[in-house]
């Protein structure tokens, strides 16, 4: 059985993507900032559904706690198979770029950015280092958002953490193509979660006035079943590259 190593996958989209792959034939190695008794619902959804997981609390940030939670991951179920950096933060307080803090951008960056270059650093070493099953020797997917393309000026170090993320997909595609592991970018748009819980009435206003043209939010599991696409051996020559899954929201229209 193969394993898929998942951050941030306590809740929304993360725990979509646990939940889309632990009923597609994959163990779970799910990292979270807290531990499992802080998500009563998540782990009973987990549960439910049969899942054989393993929660690991953890800060993505955190060079020690990235380490560990791998180690546990491996010792637990011997391999990795694939890596979805799904962990992301948004700025705590949305601040016009006049005014956003030096503090507010390395909290947003380190989470979202620097993480996600040295968690697929490890991964990828782990995946070299182990023998391969199936048609490639792995899977690395990372989240971004559509905001690596569009700008938000109340909240510019988001979309920066986000752009980087972009460069940062290219960048592994390039150097792990030739070692079998393959690499991919998710963008979401707007996506029911509580990150978009405090500006929902904006949101919902856009899909009223035709601003996507698949007018409805979209769903945590509208994601997830994009990321088990990209994990199944069908794309064995595409790396490098992303799909936006955002209701057509990046179709430029007059």
């Amino acid at each position: 059985m193969k394993t898929a190593f998942v951050t941030g996958g306590s809740r929304g989209i993360g725990l979509a993507i646990v939940k889309e792959l632990g009923q597609n034939g994959y163990q779970i190695a799910l990292m979270a900032t807290k531990t499992e008794e802080h998500y009563p619902e998540s782990s009973a959804a987990l549960k439910a559904a049969g899942i054989t997981y393993l929660w690991i609390a953890g800060d993505v940030a955190s060079e020690e706690d990235r380490r560990q939670a791998l180690n546990q991951a491996v010792e637990r179920f011997g391999r990795i198979d694939v890596l979805v950096n799904n962990a992301g933060v948004a700025p705590k307080v949305r601040a016009d770029l006049l005014s956003m803090t030096q503090e507010s951008y390395d909290h947003v960056m380190n989470t979202n950015t620097r993480a996600n270059m040295f968690m697929t650093q490890a991964v990828a070493r782990q995946m070299i280092a182990q023998e391969q099953q199936g048609a490639k020797r792995g899977t690395i997917i990372n989240i971004s958002s559509c905001s690596s393309e569009v700008s938000s000026i109340n909240r510019g170090e988001y979309c920066v953490s986000k752009a980087g993320i972009s460069m940062l997909t290219k960048l592994y595609a390039d150097r792990l193509a030739p070692e079998g592991i393959f690499v991919y970018e998710i963008r979401p748009g707007v996506i029911r979660t509580d990150m978009t819980e405090s500006v929902e009435e904006k949101y919902t206003d856009l899909i009223r006035q035709g601003a996507f043209p698949i007018a409805r939010w979209g769903m945590p599991e509208d994601v997830a079943k994009a990321v088990r696409a990209f994990c199944s051996d069908d794309f064995c020559y595409t790396t490098g590259n992303y799909i936006d899954v955002d209701g057509g929201f990046h179709i430029r229209r007059l």
